[in-house]
C-alpha cells in the first residue's frame, strides 16, 4: 500500500515531536511537512517546518492538528479549501468554536477528539454507562492532572469524560457544566460537574471521574505513563480517517462504541 502524506502542525510542541518519532516507527505514513506558528530556522527529521499555508498542505493527504483553536482554524480555512483531512487533537474550544467546526466537516472528513487513547475513550464509554445506571440519585465529578505547562483547564479529556455523564444522564453537555477549580487540594459535588485540575511537575495526564450518593462512591480512573500512546492513537485515526467521507468523527466512531 502506498504511503499516506502527513502534515503535522504545531511540530515544535510536545505532541509534534512526540508524533514524529511515531511515524518513524510506522511504515503507512510519510511526512511531507511540518507547520509550527513561528519562524524555525533549523530542519526536524530533513524538514524545514513552515507557516501553515496552501503550499505547506499541497502534497498532504492528511494534516494531524495539535496545536491551538486559533491555529486550528487557521488550518480548516486552508483544508477545506483543498479537500485535506484533518485530525483535530488540540483542545480547549469554546461552544461557538465547536459549532464551527461542524461546519467545516460539511466541507471536509475530520476527526476530533480530546484524546486520542484507546484507554480514555473505554474510560468515556464506561462513564456514560455508569451515568446512565446510577440516574440521577449520584452527583459527580472530574478530577484531572497534566504537566504545569499545560494551559487549558479543565482539559479536553476531562471535557470529553463530562460529556458521557452528559449523554448518559440525556442532558444537555453544556448545562450540567460547573465550577473550574485550578490546584485545589479538595473541590466539593454538586448537582453539576465540578472539575479540578492539578498542573504540576511533568504529568503525562490522569483522569478521574467519581460519583457520589452520600453512601457510597464509585471511581472510574485512567492514568498515561508514555505520551506515545496518544500520537499513535492520532496516527490510528489519520489512516481510519482516509476512508471516509466528509462528516465530523470521534474516536468513538473509529473504536465502534455503540
Amino acid at each position: 500500500m502506498k504511503r499516506i502524506n502527513l502534515t503535522i502542525s504545531g511540530c515544535m510542541g510536545r505532541m509534534g515531536q512526540q508524533l514524529i518519532k511515531s511515524v518513524k516507527r510506522n511504515k503507512n505514513f510519510k511526512i511531507v511537512s511540518l507547520t509550527e506558528n513561528r519562524h524555525i530556522k533549523k530542519k526536524i527529521s530533513g524538514i524545514k517546518p513552515q507557516f501553515n499555508s496552501l503550499e505547506a498542505f499541497k502534497k498532504a493527504n492528511v494534516i494531524i492538528d495539535f496545536t491551538v483553536p486559533r491555529c486550528t482554524f487557521e488550518i480548516l480555512k486552508i483544508a477545506a479549501k483543498q479537500k485535506k483531512r484533518v485530525v483535530i487533537g488540540t483542545t480547549g474550544f469554546t461552544k461557538k468554536e465547536e459549532k464551527l467546526i461542524k461546519n467545516f466537516s460539511k466541507k471536509i472528513p475530520i476527526l476530533k477528539a480530546g484524546n486520542m487513547s484507546l484507554g480514555v475513550n473505554l474510560l468515556m464509554y464506561l462513564t456514560e454507562i455508569a451515568s446512565r445506571s446510577l440516574g440521577n440519585n449520584f452527583l459527580s465529578k472530574i478530577y484531572e492532572v497534566h504537566h504545569k505547562n499545560k494551559i487549558d483547564y479543565p482539559s479536553g479529556t476531562a471535557l470529553m469524560l463530562a460529556k458521557g455523564i452528559a449523554y448518559g444522564k440525556k442532558r444537555e453537555f453544556y448545562n450540567l457544566i460547573g465550577k473550574k477549580y485550578l490546584n485545589k487540594k479538595s473541590f466539593p459535588y454538586s448537582k453539576k460537574i465540578n472539575f479540578n485540575s492539578i498542573r504540576k511537575g511533568k504529568f503525562i495526564g490522569e483522569h478521574e471521574v467519581r460519583f457520589f450518593s452520600g453512601k457510597e462512591v464509585i471511581k472510574l480512573n485512567h492514568k498515561s505513563f508514555d505520551r506515545a500512546l496518544y500520537s499513535e492513537g492520532a496516527l490510528t485515526a489519520a489512516y481510519w480517517l482516509m476512508s471516509k467521507k466528509v462528516g465530523l468523527y470521534t474516536m468513538r466512531d473509529l473504536l465502534n462504541f455503540k
